[in-house]
């Protein structure tokens, strides 16, 4: 089994590089038609994975993979919500955002790893811990459906404040360097705010990802099958962001969508031992209440204020 792991790893990497580093080389502005492309691109490409895990594993696993995908891409939406935030809170120029979201991605695949593996461990070893989640995801819902979004105040990042108080930053961006020899004709290596803007979303991840990991483990233990899932999200997720960046306030009852897709999964945790419900039936309510929020938005747009 380690070998699927170093071999998935390995081609996780690759497609990341290869983006980066041959198709996007010259960077620039991301244009919607594009990023449409590329987010068409990753989802076939997590179709494809899902065939192999089915004529490899068989149909159930292949659908608790779909269903991990379909959770986190869902769940991902917030994110998306944040990073525009981010960005426009540092002004961060937009032929900058792509190499940003690269290396946040990276960080994010590695912190997700660790902790899927080491939340199926605890799980496998301390059965009530699934409770414990259970519970978490339904408050995360609660707090969700009650605030209508996640808000965050890069100005607080706990990150920022330590990397502000560890490093000197300069005042403005330096093209699409994270670090400066020399500044102003000051010796030493200063950090630049790109840094910054990298730091927030790392962390901001890690709070996502308390949300969305436990959510993937209601539907599979089998940690491969949850890491796969998670991966194949978040490397779209880039390409997601530059493709709805335009439309995030369009769909005003997204959050609520999921918010209820929280407390929901979170109830199957609490019930799983009494009352289990099929994969099938967990992918086919998550899709319907997302189907169901993103239709009410349209069908009932926010009013304009005069």
């Amino acid at each position: 089994m380690l070998y699927f792991w170093i071999l998935f790893n390995l081609f996780a990497l690759g497609l990341l590089v290869l983006d980066l580093l041959v198709f996007h080389r010259r960077g620039g502005v991301v244009r919607s038609r594009e990023a449409l492309a590329w987010s068409a691109m990753w989802i076939g490409l997590a179709a494809a994975f899902a065939g192999v895990v089915f004529f490899w594993q068989g149909r159930q696993v292949a659908l608790e993979f779909v269903t991990g995908y379909v959770l986190e891409v869902s769940l991902s939406v917030d994110n998306l919500f944040i990073f525009l935030l981010i960005f426009r809170y540092f002004s961060v120029p937009e032929q900058h955002q792509r190499g940003v979201l690269f290396w946040g991605i990276l960080g994010a695949l590695l912190m997700r790893g660790f902790f899927i593996l080491a939340g199926v461990g605890l799980i496998h070893r301390f059965h009530w811990i699934f409770y414990v989640l259970g519970a978490l995801l339904i408050y995360s819902g609660i707090r969700l459906g009650l605030a209508g979004e996640h808000h965050i105040d890069p100005a607080t990042n706990p990150a920022v404040k330590a990397l502000r108080r560890w490093m000197r930053v300069t005042d403005d961006y330096q093209g699409g360097r994270f670090f400066v020899r020399g500044w102003k004709g000051n010796p030493g290596i200063y950090a630049t705010p790109l840094l910054v803007v990298l730091a927030v979303i790392e962390t901001t991840d890690l709070l996502f990802a308390v949300d969305s990991i436990p959510a993937v483990l209601a539907v599979t233990l089998n940690a491969f099958i949850v890491y796969t899932s998670n991966v194949f999200a978040i490397l779209g997720l880039r390409s997601m962001y530059f493709a709805v960046s335009g439309l995030m306030k369009v769909f005003r009852f997204l959050h609520h969508g999921l918010a209820l897709v929280l407390i929901l999964v979170g109830l199957k945790m609490i019930t799983a031992d009494y009352f289990p419900v099929p994969t099938l039936a967990t992918l086919g309510v998550v899709a319907g209440v997302l189907a169901v929020s993103v239709i009410a938005s349209v069908v009932y747009p926010e009013k304009k204020s005069a």
